[in-house]
């Protein structure tokens, strides 16, 4: 006895239409997206996590020492004339 020649079971066929392939096609790749999408956001929250942990960890300790830089630009001095005379042997 074969399945499908008539005689006992008919072989079960699961066809589906072009459009319903196309429904399905489309649900996959929304949920393929939907988690993608949710992947690279918890990527994104974990580095923006680490990136203000770190600022938080490198901030300066309240009531430390403060050290300040200035340049100081120098004011314009008065030339100086000195006489200077040097004298030789003439051996």
């Amino acid at each position: 006895m074969n399945v499908g020649d008539g005689h006992g079971f008919q072989p079960a066929r699961l066809e589906r239409s072009g459009r319903a392939r196309l429904e399905a096609r489309r649900a996959r790749r929304r949920r393929f997206l939907a988690i993608g999408g949710g992947i690279a956001l918890a990527a994104v929250i974990l580095f923006i996590g680490i990136a203000f942990g770190r600022a938080l960890e490198e901030a300066p300790r309240p009531g430390g020492s403060v050290t300040q830089v200035r340049t100081i630009d120098p004011g314009t001095l008065p030339a100086v004339t000195r006489t200077v005379t040097v004298t030789t042997s003439g051996e």
